[in-house]
């Protein structure tokens, strides 16, 4: 039988996951809750997973505004958690973009990424992150002309150098949009560009960003 934490990181929410409230009312804010919020939420009603050591059982989750300088931190009770919305869930609700969304640049690469990193040229578990993951969950139009495309790529233990070179190498040559695409496993997060490069790496964890050798030892806390 598994234990309690393989079970955990099976069920319980994960950094770049996106939250449905059951109701907005529940959320506890950081700070005090800014003007935009309500609206914000009444028009998307969606958190994203924040990357930070739960507080009272309760997760660390992200408010998105209108604009990239509305953005607020609040805590959510996981118990208040209505539908989860995993990266790689997020894939195949491209397929139902409208045609005018869809031709957006973000979401172009999104399609070419699928081509490169198709037939096991790329990683199992991965998916869009940021503006285009967060337009794919809530239906609101969140991806502009010139709108990045951000990738989670999910693994079970830092993937070895060689494994993260291979999926650089099989990006698309030409994407529509910049692509960045972030490692994630238990320990924490590292841009797979940095990571790939071979030499040190920034880790982001729940508890601040550290630098990192591939040989695995800390070097300094940034």
């Amino acid at each position: 039988m598994a234990d309690a934490t393989q079970l955990c990181a099976a069920a319980c929410p994960r950094v770049h996951d996106l939250l449905l409230p059951r109701d907005a009312r529940a959320l506890h804010w950081q700070d005090a809750r800014p003007d935009w919020a309500p609206a914000a939420l009444h028009a998307a009603p969606w958190v994203v997973v924040r990357r930070e050591v739960s507080r009272d059982g309760r997760l660390a989750v992200g408010v998105r505004g209108d604009t990239r300088a509305r953005r607020a931190a609040a805590w959510l009770a996981a118990e208040e958690v209505r539908r989860v919305l995993r990266p790689s869930e997020l894939r195949r609700l491209a397929r139902g973009l409208v045609a005018s969304r869809a031709a957006l640049a973000a979401f172009v690469a999104l399609r070419q990424l699928e081509l490169a990193w198709g037939a096991g040229a790329g990683p199992a578990d991965w998916g869009p992150g940021g503006s285009a993951g967060f337009e794919l969950a809530s239906g609101c139009d969140t991806v502009g002309p010139h709108s990045d495309l951000d990738v989670v790529v999910r693994c079970a233990q830092a993937p070895s150098l060689q494994q993260a070179r291979a999926w650089s190498g099989a990006l698309p040559a030409q994407p529509a949009a910049r692509i960045d695409v972030l490692l994630e496993w238990p320990q924490g997060g590292a841009a797979l560009a940095d990571y790939a490069g071979g030499g040190e790496y920034l880790l982001r964890g729940e508890r601040g960003v550290v630098l990192r050798r591939h040989a695995g030892h800390a070097m300094e806390a940034a």
